[in-house]
């Protein structure tokens, strides 16, 4: 089998309500882009860094805490999250970090990461907030803007109306 050069790697807890937004929005582009993989890279941390192995481009999406002024923004950072960023990451190891060991390894040679701003999480709760349900539809259009710059494609998924 041969391995696409882009994923799109989504983060996060579904039962834990706004923590299962990074699976949502990756679950967004199941299928959709030839040449593109998603990969739910559950939780996070140091696992998400064999799950970049042998791509050339990764997407990273995910709920984060301390990077929007409301819940439901949006951010798109092109190099890992600053350590000034307090809490970014909602599990064991931030993704700054992660990106920051996937690039010393030499695993992948690009990497955007897209975090959420989710404010509390309450666990056991599959329901996302509509501020943050708003953040998804928002990191799609991220989302499709990177893929587009690295897939030459115009205008979103093939197919797509």
């Amino acid at each position: 089998m041969q391995r696409n050069r882009i994923c799109i790697i989504g983060c996060g807890n579904p039962l834990m309500g706004n923590d299962g937004a990074g699976i949502a929005v990756m679950h967004l582009f199941d299928g959709k882009y030839p040449g593109v993989d998603t990969i739910d890279g559950g939780t996070g941390g140091f696992g998400l860094i064999p799950l970049m192995e042998d791509y050339e481009k990764v997407l990273i999406v995910d709920a984060m805490v301390g990077v929007g002024a409301r819940i439901g923004d949006v951010r798109v950072f092109e190099a890992p999250p600053s350590p000034e960023i307090p809490a970014c990451a909602l599990h064991d190891l931030g993704i700054g970090e992660v990106v920051a060991v996937a690039r010393e390894l030499g695993y992948v040679t690009e990497i955007v990461i897209v975090g959420i701003e989710v404010g509390e999480i309450r666990a056991f709760r599959r329901e996302i907030d509509p501020a943050v349900e708003a953040g998804i539809r928002v990191a799609e259009e991220e989302i499709r803007r990177v893929l587009q710059r690295w897939t030459g494609e115009a205008d979103g998924a093939p197919g797509d109306a």
